[in-house]
């Protein structure tokens, strides 16, 4: 396997992590929603950390996605 086509695997099994980013999005919304509708009265108080871990899995599948683009184009 030359250099060339190592790079494109590495970059594809990055692009995975970018994909799985939005299963990670998903369950965060889900079991918010999940621990709201059995508990409203606690629902706003879980909210800041709703948006912590929405930020926390977006960031996780940027840099996936970044790790990919300096494979494909950088290295």
């Amino acid at each position: 396997m030359d250099a060339e086509s190592a790079r494109m695997i590495g970059a594809g099994l990055a692009a995975i992590g970018a994909g799985l980013a939005s299963l990670g999005v998903g369950n965060v919304f889900a079991k918010f929603l999940e621990g709201a509708l059995r508990n409203p009265g606690a629902a706003d108080g879980q909210q800041g950390r709703l948006f912590i871990g929405f930020a926390a899995a977006e960031l996780l599948g940027l840099l996936a996605f970044v790790v990919a683009m300096i494979l494909v184009f950088v290295a």
